[in-house]
């Protein structure tokens, strides 16, 4: 290519003049050359292979940036932390961590990320599209790496291990997360409350406490929800499903939470001790109605003359003194 053709496809950029426009997509690009290395992603066509390793790639500068991976070679250096990349392109997205410069913007809700690719897996929570479906069980997942950590559980596989407690995870993140139960650090903290949170997950539901935000919705009854997981609870109510089972009893249960209690009838584990008399009991909530044999604490009232009981069950049974 002539210095003169490089100048003006160069000056194009400063005029934000993009030519050469997919009449797929109605993408637009500076160069002839980038319209025809785009239309192979409708096409899924790849024509350049690593000798390698037999990976293919949509241009052959793609290519060539692969095949340093296998060589080794990083000779691309950041110039404020000095990482080394095998790729002009990575070490472009790397320098965005150090600007905070966020080019790709969602056009739904406005978040904006540093990578392309972040954004095209982001614009699934809007489509609610999941491409990536579980040979085993047909769950299906937004992203390949989220897959590939789901089929460790149909292996057995857990790699990840704590250092501290040797406890072992399917997934090097929830080792992370994990290791903040030993660290007690809650990183993500709630700017209505100040609450703090070990995940971002986490303080995501947590704000809907205050939003009063319930996105999950029961296609049976309309029940919202806060949380998706609470919505597949509560349609096990509709539909009858209890997975969770008991191995010695056999008996079956809606939730897991459920079966957890359960199973202290075998083993007779009571963890909820009453700090007052001392007093154990299997489940926290026995404990707190106990705990009103201490405080004299009676909430609840009868509508009609006004008697307090400690506990519901009480009053369910005083009410039927007035019918």
């Amino acid at each position: 290519m002539s210095s003169s053709r490089t100048l003006h496809i160069h000056q194009l950029s400063h005029r934000g003049k993009r030519p050469f426009e997919c009449t797929l997509c109605n993408k637009k690009f500076f160069t002839k050359g980038n319209l025809t290395a785009h239309l192979l992603t409708h096409t899924g066509e790849k024509p350049f292979k690593c000798t390698e390793c037999n990976k293919t790639f949509v241009t052959i500068g793609h290519r060539d940036e692969h095949l340093q991976t296998h060589s080794g070679n990083k000779p691309f250096e950041c110039t404020v932390c000095n990482k080394k990349f095998s790729c002009g392109r990575n070490l472009r997205v790397h320098l965005r961590t150090h600007t905070g410069e966020k080019p790709f913007e969602c056009t739904t809700c406005n978040k904006k990320f540093a990578r392309n690719e972040d954004l095209h897996v982001h614009l699934r929570t809007h489509t609610g599209e999941k491409p990536f479906e579980c040979t085993v069980c047909n769950k299906k997942f937004s992203q390949a790496c989220n897959l590939r950590t789901h089929l460790r559980t149909h292996a057995g596989e857990t790699p990840f291990e704590c250092t501290i407690c040797n406890k072992k995870f399917s997934h090097s993140r929830y080792v992370r997360v994990h290791l903040r139960t030993h660290t007690g650090e809650k990183p993500y903290e709630c700017t209505v409350c100040n609450k703090k949170c070990v995940t971002g997950s986490t303080l995501r539901v947590h704000l809907r406490t205050h939003t009063g935000e319930k996105p999950f919705e029961c296609t049976v009854c309309n029940k919202k929800c806060v949380t998706g997981s609470t919505l597949r609870v509560h349609l096990r109510t509709h539909t009858g499903e209890k997975p969770f089972e008991c191995t010695t009893c056999n008996k079956k249960f809606a939730r897991s939470d459920e079966l957890h209690v359960h199973l202290r009838t075998h083993t007779g584990e009571k963890p909820f001790e009453c700090t007052v008399c001392n007093k154990k009991c299997v489940t926290g909530g026995t404990l707190r109605v106990h705990l009103r044999t201490h405080t004299g604490e009676k909430p609840y009232e009868c509508s009609i003359c006004n008697k307090k009981f400690s506990q519901a069950g009480n009053l369910r049974t005083h009410l039927r003194t007035h019918t």
